[in-house]
Order: structure tokens, then sequence, then C-alpha cells
């Protein structure tokens, strides 16, 4: 009874969604590994917009995401070290870097493009390079320029029972979706610092350097807060305007001194104040190690519309229905910024979450034009989906199709 009540939600959306066409406008056409964590070789061709993995624990679903998200700027949805991408025949031997790529073909609104990222033909194995069209890229912000993909995965149910850093990465990976110069912002904020914690930890008082440093943290951290502030209203509005259904409405709040400040007054003013504030605080931060005040110390916070309470104080079922929420929100804006919809990557995107809020999940993937990847242990719990996605079995380094699920091809 329940999965024939899924299924009927779910294709009361189908109805005008499917047949209506709904080019997603960014595709994954085709993917290619080679020495990539289980698979010593592969090649996957989509054949649906929708796309459910599904095997035992182990059986490389998670790698094939993760495969996918390294298209893209970034560590990839593990945040992994790049030793750790290789393949290893042998789990148990001894640690080798050994060569490994991916690479994948898209048809984007500009025409099709092709991008590869992977260790260097002729250089270490624990570096990583970018291909963009046969072609290094001036800089990763042009591979973001043309690509985009959001995910959610099973750590980030313990995003709101964590450290502020880690909400902090989740929403930065946000903001660089819809503002691809935002990771130069965060990096030469971040090198700004690193460098005046050395200074400081050594303790070297070169007031011109220094001055240096703080004027890069203040000129670049505020950068970064307003980018961060200014997504978090655009967010807050969507899921205010309840455009996301079947999930709890929240607000969005970044929270920091800095946003506080950029609030009440121009971004110059804010420079000017977090400058002099650094300049103030040196003794005080090198006997933390770190600076205390500036852009580092910014937290994400969700909060429930209709009583307030934080999402940490929240159940971990609607904690996973917050966060789902807000991924399917932020894929709508980016398709409304950016005239095309990110690539969905959505690691065990079922787990914590009760028939009712499933059923909601498959109706808003389907009825959004966006490639979407599923994964989960249970090939049943997507069967409202038959008919509709393409479902492969993981396991051997291989993938093999379920001819029961049927997708729609294109």
């Amino acid at each position: 009874m329940v999965r024939e009540a899924v299924r009927d939600a779910v294709q009361g959306t189908v109805q005008g969604t499917v047949q209506g066409g709904g080019d997603a406008g960014l595709r994954l056409l085709r993917l290619s590994l080679t020495g990539f964590r289980s698979y010593a070789a592969l090649t996957w061709r989509p054949a649906a917009r929708i796309a459910v993995l599904f095997g035992p624990n182990g059986s490389g679903k998670t790698n094939l995401l993760e495969a996918i998200s390294l298209l893209v700027p970034g560590r990839g949805l593990r945040g992994a070290r790049i030793s750790d991408l290789a393949r290893r025949p042998d789990p148990t031997g001894p640690v080798s870097p050994a060569p490994w790529a991916v690479a994948g073909r898209f048809a984007t609104p500009d025409g099709a493009l092709d991008v590869g990222t992977g260790s260097p033909p002729d250089g270490p194995a624990d570096r990583r390079v970018f291909r963009l069209d046969g072609a290094a890229p001036r800089s990763q912000a042009d591979v973001a320029a043309r690509l985009a993909a959001v995910w959610l995965t099973p750590q980030m149910d313990r995003l709101f029972q964590e450290g502020a850093s880690g909400r902090r990465r989740f929403l930065d990976r946000l903001v660089w979706a819809l503002e691809p110069g935002h990771a130069r912002e965060v990096a030469a904020h971040d090198a700004a610092m690193a460098g005046r914690n050395r200074l400081l930890a050594r303790g070297r008082r070169d007031a011109a350097w220094l001055a240096a440093l703080e004027d890069a943290m203040a000129r670049h951290g505020v950068a970064a807060t307003a980018s961060r502030t200014a997504l978090a209203a655009r967010l807050d509005t969507t899921l205010a305007a309840g455009l996301v259904e079947g999930f709890p409405r929240v607000r969005v709040e970044v929270q920091s001194d800095v946003a506080a400040r950029l609030a009440a007054a121009p971004a110059v003013e804010v420079e000017d104040w977090l400058r002099a504030q650094l300049g103030a605080s040196r003794e005080r931060d090198a006997a933390a190690g770190t600076a205390i005040l500036g852009a580092q110390r910014c937290d994400l916070v969700l909060r429930d519309a209709a009583s307030g309470h934080p999402a940490a104080l929240a159940s971990t079922g609607e904690q996973k229905a917050m966060l789902v929420g807000l991924v399917l929100a932020h894929a709508g804006l980016i398709a409304a910024a950016r005239g095309f919809s990110p690539l969905l990557l959505l690691d065990e995107p079922a787990v914590h979450l009760d028939p009712a809020r499933r059923a909601a999940l498959f109706a808003a993937l389907v009825a959004l034009p966006a490639q979407v990847l599923l994964t989960g242990t249970d090939r049943d719990i997507f069967l409202p989906l038959r008919g509709i996605a393409e479902a492969l079995r993981t396991g051997g380094g291989m993938l093999t199709q379920d001819p029961g699920f049927g997708g729609e091809g294109g």
C-alpha cells in the first residue's frame, strides 16, 4: 500500500512534466573512468534524465557520483585527498600512487563540452589537472562557468551536529555554483590569513607585511561574506514562498560579526572596520594561533520557519528533510540565474525520509528539469520512478542495466 501511494504521488507530477519535454540544458552524455576508485575502466552513457544506482554497500555507487563531482572544481563530494582517488587492486596492500582519470562529455546550452580531470600524464600521481575541450583551462573558474553540480551525501546528515567549518564549506559550495568567482575570494582570504598566522606564530611583527595581509583578509573576506549572505537571502525567499513542496519551510541565516556589519553598513566601511580590528588584535590572535574575527568565523543556520527552532534541535528525519528542501531550492536558483539546471548528485537521499517525504522528493525530481543521479541499497524504494528513470546495479567495477525499470530516454 505504501509503495502504491508513493507511486501515485509521483505519477501525478509526471503527467505534466515528462511528456512536456523539460530539457535540462546541461546533460552528462558519457562518463569514462580509468583507474578510479573501484573502477579499472568504465564507460557509461546515461539513457534517461534520472538514473538510479543501486547495490550493496561498497559496490561503487558513491564512487560514480564522486567521479562526476570531480568534473567541477573542488575536491568532490567526499573532499578526498588526491592520493585516495586512484584504484587499489589490493585494498590491503601498500599504497602506491597510480594514474587515474575521469572524463565527461556534456551537452550544454553552448554546445558539446568535454571535461576531464586526473593525474597528469607526465607528472606526479598525487597532483590533479583539468582539461577543458582537450586544453588546460586558464583557471578552474573556466570550468565552473560551464558546469554546475550540487550534491547531498549521508555525511551531510551530521551537518548540524558538528562544527561551523563544515557548514561554511557547504554554504561556499552553494555560492560557488552560482558565482564561480566566489572560490577565488575565499582562497585569497584563506591564503592571507594563513600567512598572517605564520608570521604571528614566529613572533614576527613586521607592521607593513602584516598590514598588507590584513588588508587582503578584509577585502576578500568581506566580499566572500557578502556573497554568502546574498545567497542565503535568495534561498530564504525561495523557501519562504513554498516553491519546494512537501518539505519543511526553513529560514536561512548567515551568522558572523562581518555579516552583521554588512547588514547595517556599506562593504567599504566594513572593510575598514575589519582591517582596524585585525590590526588591533595581533597579540590576541598570536596567542590563539589564528584570527578570532573575520570571514572564517561564519556559520550557516537553518531554522524551522513555523517554530523558529534551529535545525540542530530537530530530529534526524527533519534535518534530512530540511537539507533536501534546501538543495532542491538551490537547484532551482541555479536554473533561474544561469539558464541551465545543475547536475543533482544524491547519495542515499531516501535514508531518514518517511514514505510521504520520499514521494515528495521523487515528485520534485521529476518536476525539475535537471539530470539526477540517485543511489541506494534497496532498488524497491525507487520503484515509483519506474518508467521514468533508468536503474543500474553496481558491483565488480561494472554497471548492469535493470531491464525492469524501463526509464524514458532523452
